[in-house]
């Protein structure tokens, strides 16, 4: 019977050093799962960060390619005296027929209206009017990956949405080519190619 007692003394020493370990490796695991949620955290901030960067960027370049035409356009002007009041166009712009576009549509259609394109409505539309792009020209040229990238930044209602033919659609818009992208439509419902 004396060895009954220090085989129970050891018995319940291992199960409460067992239980003891376990306590203090979960530990450890809860703390890393906290430091890793942290960690995404601040990454979704600096990834924000970047974005408006990346906005504010184009803004600047913006204004610095207007800026350069503008100090060209007066370098011109001031070295031909023959150019006075002529306004040099750097850009033809496309005229908008309504009247066109309400025949392909059978609706009115307003000028620059991205809610024309196939897979744009109201709340993405704002959200590239955010990112001032406003027109069919503009969203023309917008490419795939910024497309993707203000749907994304947008959160996941709208990164499920598939922008690949949209800039395609809007260049049909902005050249007046309204009964081919009306007819483009139909045969892609959903604008997926």
């Amino acid at each position: 019977m004396c060895f009954l007692i220090p085989f129970l003394v050891g018995l319940i020493s291992a199960i409460l050093g067992y239980l003891l370990g376990k306590m203090l490796s979960g530990g450890n695991d809860l703390n890393l799962q906290s430091k890793l949620e942290v960690s995404q955290a601040e990454n979704d901030k600096l990834n924000g960060k970047i974005h408006l960067l990346e906005k504010d960027l184009e803004a600047c370049k913006k204004q610095s390619a207007k800026w350069k035409s503008d100090l060209d356009s007066s370098k011109t002007k001031s070295s031909d005296e023959s150019a006075q009041g002529f306004a040099s166009v750097s850009e033809t712009s496309i005229p908008f027929d309504a009247a066109l576009a309400l025949a392909a549509f059978g609706k009115k259609i307003k000028q620059d209206d991205l809610k024309i394109v196939e897979g744009i409505g109201p709340k993405i539309e704002q959200l590239y009017h955010n990112e001032d792009i406003k027109t069919w020209k503009a969203l023309s040229e917008t490419p795939l990956k910024k497309s993707k990238a203000i749907l994304a930044a947008a959160g996941d209602k709208y990164a499920v949405h598939n922008p690949g033919s949209w800039a395609k659609q809007a260049l049909m818009a902005y050249q007046g080519k309204w009964a081919k992208l009306k007819k483009w439509q139909e045969k892609h419902k959903g604008g997926k190619e």
